[in-house]
This record gives C-alpha cells, structure tokens and sequence, in this order.
C-alpha cells in the first residue's frame, strides 16, 4: 500500500487555517458567548460582524476537519505500509492531541480545538478499514440528522438571558482588565449559563460531540481512500461542481442571520454546504494562475499547522487579553479582522522562512515523536508481510 503527500492538502489545512483565525478573532476580542451578544456596533462593524458570520464562522472549521480527516488515513497508509500497527500510532497521536489541548485549554485559552480532535481520532478507529461508500453514506446520514436536529433551536430569553448577560458582563471585566491569574481562575472555574456545573455534564458532551462533527470526518476519510486531489486535472470538473455550493451555502447562512424555528438548520446545513464549496473553489484555482504564486506559501503555513495554530493563541491572547496589551474590545469588527490578515500575512512569512532551514514545526516533532514512539521522531521500519491485514 502506497502512500504519498498530497500537497493540495498542506494548501488547504493553510488556508483553514487563515478562516479559523479570523472566525476566533471575535472570540479573542468579546469571548466565547459575547460575540454573539454584540450590540452598539458601528455601521462598518455591523457589516464586518455580518461577513465574518455568514462568510467565514463556522464554515472554515470543518474544511480543517476534512483534512483531519484525509491525513489520518495516509497515516494510516503510512504505517501500514512500514509494518506497523496503525491502531497503535492512533491512540498514541491521539493522546497526545488531548494532552495538548488540555494544557492549551487550561493555561492559555478556552477556544481549544485539539483536545477535541483527540477524542474524536479514537471515535474514528471504527471507521478506519470502512469502504469509501460506507464512509460516506455515514457522513451523508449523519449530516442530515444533526441538521435536522437545529430545527426550533432559538437563543436564549429571560432568566436565561439576564443570566448569560452577567456572564458576558463578568467576562468583558475578568479578559479585558485582569492580571494572568485572574484570567486563568475565571477560565477554568467559572461556568458558563445552561453548561451545568456537574464533570459528568462535560464527559457526556465529550462523548456525543464527535457525533456531531463526524460527517466532514468521514468525508475526509472517503476522499483519500479514493486517492483525490493526486491528479487534479481530471478531477477539474468534479471541483467546479462542488462550487456550486459556494452561493448556495451563502445564501443559508445569510438567511441564517433572521432568527426563527429554521435558523439552526439553515446555519448548520448552510456552513457545511459552504465549507464544501470553499474546499471545491480552492481545488479548481489551485493549479492555475490565480493561486499558482500563493499555493506554496498556503502549504508552509499548513505544513506547520500545529505550530502556527498554538502561534495564534499566543498573540492574540497577548493582544487583547488584560495581562498583555489589553485591547479587549477596543480594536472592533472590522479592525479585527485587519490585524487577522497581518498575522497570518507574519505567518506565511515566518512559515516559509522557517522550512528553508528545518523540516517540521516544534510542536510537529514533538507529536511525532510521541506517535512514533521514537527520539528521532522517525518511525521504526519493520518487514511487511505483503499477506498481512491488520485485525
């Protein structure tokens, strides 16, 4: 079994990566319940506010869960194809995914991804040996049914909302003005409204959450099974399709914005559609004049994901956060979303830079060291029995 980087996907993990920075700039400047909460804005951030909802929240996430998805299956080629046990290297990477994330979640920011995407590798095992079809009946079932589920979901009124009012309210204070201490205390000890205040609360949405973002995983899955994006050209056709979706996603979540018994639907169906159609326009500009120039620079920053990823939190937590220069709500929507585009512009640099002299990110090598058992960070070659099928 043959494996081979697709380098379409490092492009694409780094241009994720430019939309999930840009979606968590909101969080970073009102928190994680207040952007959704903003009033008083000027006309300018109103508008930047309605782009960054309907063009970029929610809908860049699940085109890095695509390629969560898409690289754990070369993973798994990978080692399959040096004689290793793939389950073994799973659970390990997998582990260490948690570990990060709780020491991200815990001493640097809420908004942590990693910790989920390491609980969500071992919900995957199952479906690692699944056919492609099988993957994405799954993906498609499953699709249908969380989005069905948003059906009548409406935001919170009365107690409810004078109770997240105060939370927001305590929150503005605590990030914008207070010392690291403070801020870590408030992180890990105040519990937002309507989350419950039991440990068994938060296990079980850790163990149901996977549910709910496993469709653009398998998708992922089924589209390396079938070896996309390793010859581009004949696959133009299937790219400029999927395009399609680009407006009709758009269109849902600008619809979306109108709260009534749909608006759950719209946006969850709506992001998905859109993170498809995004993935497609990408893939159809990628090889051509457009994107030619940018797709190496989008592929250094993807290659250092990780790196770049925790990169992020830094800066922005130090930008607006009380200990650091404390701009906690000052900066804006829009101006927001500027210093977004020259932190990812400083990435792109240092990113490229960075690769001239090294191979992989720190926090890249000291994951791979943890999955591949190894100093070196390079996993042990064994004698592949040409027989062999992993059970």
């Amino acid at each position: 079994m043959e494996s081979k980087r697709v380098y379409f996907i490092d492009g694409l993990r780094g241009f994720s990566l430019l939309g999930i920075l840009l979606a968590n700039l909101l969080i970073f400047q009102y928190g994680m319940f207040g952007k959704d909460y903003l009033d008083s804005l000027s006309a300018t951030d109103g508008f930047a506010l309605k782009f960054v909802k309907v063009v970029v929240e929610g809908s860049a996430m699940p085109i890095f869960t695509l390629v969560f998805g898409y690289s754990l299956i070369k993973l798994v080629e990978s080692i399959r194809k040096r004689g290793g046990k793939s389950r073994w290297h799973i659970v390990r990477r997998s582990i260490g995914l948690i570990v990060m994330g709780l020491l991200h979640t815990t001493y640097l920011w809420d908004g942590d991804i990693l910790l989920f995407y390491g609980v969500i590798m071992l919900f995957l095992i199952v479906f690692i040996n699944r056919k492609p079809k099988t993957l994405l009946i799954w993906g498609v079932v499953l699709f249908v049914i969380i989005t069905a589920l948003g059906y009548g979901y409406m935001e919170p009124t009365g107690e409810e909302k004078q109770e997240m009012d105060q939370y927001i309210a305590q929150s503005y204070e605590v990030l914008g003005n207070g010392t690291y201490a403070e801020i870590y205390d408030f992180r890990n000890n105040v519990i937002p409204p309507g989350f419950g205040e039991s440990p068994l609360f938060i296990l079980v949405m850790l163990i149901f959450a996977p549910i709910f973002y496993a469709p653009m995983f398998l998708f992922g899955m089924a589209l390396a099974k079938v070896r996309a994006f390793e010859n581009m050209e004949r696959e133009r056709k299937w790219y400029a399709a999927g395009s399609i979706l680009v407006p009709i996603g758009l269109i849902c979540k600008a619809f979306a914005q109108v709260e009534n018994n749909w608006t759950g639907v719209l946006l969850q169906g709506g992001s998905t559609l859109l993170s498809i159609g995004y993935i497609s326009l990408f893939a159809l500009l990628y090889s051509t004049t457009y994107l030619s120039r940018m797709s190496n620079v989008f592929e250094n920053v993807g290659k250092l994901s990780l790196t770049n990823y925790i990169l992020q939190t830094v800066i922005c937590t130090f930008t607006f956060y009380g200990y650091g220069l404390g701009f906690h709500e000052e900066l804006g929507v829009l101006w927001g979303i500027l210093f977004g585009l020259a932190v990812y512009s400083l990435q792109c640099i240092g990113s490229t830079m960075y690769l001239k002299k090294f191979k992989r990110g720190p926090l890249e090598v000291i994951l791979r060291m943890w999955t591949n058992f190894s100093w070196s960070g390079k996993a042990k070659v064994k004698k592949v029995n040409p027989k062999y099928v992993e059970s």
